[in-house]
């Protein structure tokens, strides 16, 4: 009989052998015998430790990868993952992307954008704190200070919208902040350089600032939809 089929009706369980593996590793994860930043073994010595087959000990792993658990890059042992909203939204990237290609993909991401700002801008708007507002106004000052960089431009403007998602002190709001960042950007990176639409943008974020500051959740809320329903309409040839 085959090795990998031995493996896989081991001790006459019809548990497939690289579930059982997969299974071993993410107990070792979650009890700690495995940590953060531990590599797993290399598959030589997996492969010796558990009985399996390297068709099975890379299955596993890819299960491990698939999941989150671990990070896995070629030429480089796995190295654990502490599960995070992060990781979470990283595992899904892939058929996100796929998604995104479908008609009016970018779209329903873009207005599900807009509808959570809206709701943040208007949070901040309401209950952000001095130093919150203070955190805000330096990344309106570093974008107003890349104007004439389009690329630099860019990073602050993501970083300026990032603290509203930091205000709502919500771990799954700032790594919601981070995927669309990440499934989004390629499409604006395609944009032409245009100082005058840093200027226009910049503007933009100069009105939310000032609504937040003064503490008008609807004036935050129409200027954030404002800017984003013209980010729109700068980025969507990119993709029509």
């Amino acid at each position: 009989m085959a090795k990998d089929q031995a493996d896989e009706i081991d001790g006459g369980s019809k548990e497939r052998a690289a579930d059982r593996l997969f299974q071993t590793f993410v107990e070792k994860i979650e009890s700690g015998a495995l940590r953060d930043g531990d590599a797993l073994p290399p598959e030589r010595e997996i492969v010796a430790t558990y009985g399996v087959s390297r068709t099975v000990a890379r299955e596993a792993v890819q299960a491990l990868a698939s999941r989150g658990l671990v990070e896995a890059r070629p030429r480089y042992r796995p190295i654990v993952r502490r599960p995070s909203f992060e990781a979470a939204f990283q595992t899904v990237g892939t058929m996100v992307e796929r998604v995104l290609r479908e008609k009016g993909g970018v779209r329903n991401m873009f207005e599900t954008r807009i509808l959570i700002e809206a709701a943040l801008v208007r949070r901040a708007a309401s209950v952000a704190t001095v130093s919150q507002v203070s955190q805000l106004a330096r990344a309106l000052y570093a974008n107003k200070r890349s104007v004439e960089d389009s690329q630099r431009f860019y990073e602050t403007d993501q970083a300026f919208h990032r603290v509203f998602y930091e205000i709502a002190e919500n771990p799954v709001l700032v790594a919601t902040h981070a995927a669309f960042v990440e499934w989004l950007s390629p499409h604006w990176v395609q944009m032409t350089d245009l100082v005058e639409r840093n200027e226009r943008n910049f503007e933009a974020h100069q009105a939310i600032f000032d609504a937040i500051q003064n503490g008008d959740p609807d004036a935050a809320e129409r200027a954030l939809c404002a800017h984003l329903e013209e980010a729109w309409a700068q980025v969507r040839d990119t993709f029509e």
